[in-house]
């Protein structure tokens, strides 16, 4: 597996995000313009490291996916927020055919999703289960898929709208989306987008973006798995 790790400045994070990929999976780390050295300790601590200059989650992301080789790929963040030991749980449903698509919903502790950033991912989930009926409660960074189908998907957000944008076009295609609970912790560092409102704002209005285009027609699956 592959485990996609888009990175702005995260190097505390990094040694615990790594540590905790799990045995004989890839992690990739995207830099995404860091001048913290991530990059650097990245690549000392056996990760796959991709430059990617033009900035946005999106960007981060969908250079991962170009970069990876893996027929499941995952994506995490890499502000130690969420566990990579986890992502074996939200690849098991892929693996065996049973999902298309899985996606971690994030349980907080205390401290680790400010009031504004939730009230912001609830109404965009909202907004995503009346135009695609897809069951989802949280558009988290955390998910699970088959890399041909993703690239197949045809996706082209490079900010923030990204994931939601990666939801309304697997719905469109039929794909079989489901949530697993994950646990989400205090992040480690400063966050760029939900610890202000300017950021969860500048968030919201991306992903609003997306649910006004209209619905695209993708190419089919893969053959890959049990369909």
């Amino acid at each position: 597996m592959d485990v996609i790790l888009p990175c702005l400045d995260e190097a505390e994070a990094l040694p615990w995000v790594i540590e905790r990929v799990p045995s004989g999976w890839r992690p990739i780390v995207v830099d995404n313009g860091s001048t913290d050295g991530s990059a650097g300790i990245a690549e000392r601590l056996g990760a796959l490291v991709v430059t990617e200059p033009r900035r946005g989650f999106g960007a981060a992301c969908h250079a991962g996916l170009l970069a990876a080789t893996a027929d499941i790929v995952c994506f995490c963040d890499c502000d130690a927020s969420l566990d990579p030991s986890l992502l074996p749980h939200l690849v098991d449903a892929v693996r065996e055919g049973a999902s298309d698509l899985v996606v971690g919903r994030r349980r907080p502790a205390d401290g680790a999703w400010p009031a504004h950033a939730r009230l912001g991912n609830a109404v965009v989930a909202r907004m995503l289960r009346g135009r695609t009926g897809a069951r989802i409660r949280d558009i988290g960074p955390m998910r699970s898929a088959r890399r041909e189908d993703l690239l197949g998907l045809g996706l082209t957000d490079r900010r923030s709208g990204y994931p939601l944008e990666m939801v309304v076009r697997a719905a469109a295609a039929g794909w079989r989306i489901d949530e697993v609970d994950v646990p989400y912790h205090p992040r480690v560092g400063a966050s760029k987008v939900t610890g202000t409102w300017r950021g969860t704002w500048t968030a919201v209005r991306d992903m609003a973006s997306v649910l006004r285009q209209p619905a695209t027609r993708t190419r089919a699956r893969s053959a890959g798995g049990n369909r």
